[in-house]
């Protein structure tokens, strides 16, 4: 026997987890949580304490579910094209390993929206040839060459 009981931690898990009956749907974490600060503000997640040690919920869920480990480095995204709208959700159905720069661009801070900008504000397309990064930023060749054009000199 345990510190809790004859219950295995999936018996523990489920008991902390909302109504799960509809794989559409988020499955709510009713437990404890932690903040976790990131580049979308404050999120809070799940959290879970397994064979010792604290847990994030939903990584759990993933692992039970699908009978793997998670690779170090990376991180779960909860995938609002799978019908995701919780940090807290544990349903496997709306998680995905991905990538901690993936996770980033998927969501909705700054650097993720700057990602998502394909043209210029002048129209013109950010593509490989008309495209530059300059000190961590993206520049437009047309506008750069329209901006400072070449003097020639005379002969």
């Amino acid at each position: 026997m345990n510190q809790y009981g004859d219950k295995t931690r999936e018996e523990r898990f489920w008991e902390k987890v909302g109504p799960h009956d509809d794989p559409t749907k988020c499955w709510l974490w009713t437990a404890g949580t932690v903040k976790n600060k990131g580049s979308h503000g404050v999120a809070q997640y799940g959290s879970f304490k397994v064979d010792g040690k604290m847990m994030l919920a939903h990584r759990f869920s993933y692992e039970m579910y699908y009978h793997v480990i998670i690779p170090e480095g990376m991180t779960i995204d909860h995938v609002k094209a799978r019908g995701c709208t919780s940090t807290l959700c544990v349903n496997p159905y709306h998680l995905e390993v991905v990538s901690g720069r993936v996770n980033t661009l998927r969501g909705v801070s700054p650097s993720a929206l700057h990602a998502k900008v394909s043209h210029c504000p002048q129209g013109h397309l950010y593509d490989e040839e008309n495209t530059y990064v300059y000190l961590g930023s993206r520049y437009c060749r047309v506008c750069n060459r329209e901006r400072y054009p070449v003097k020639k000199v005379m002969s």
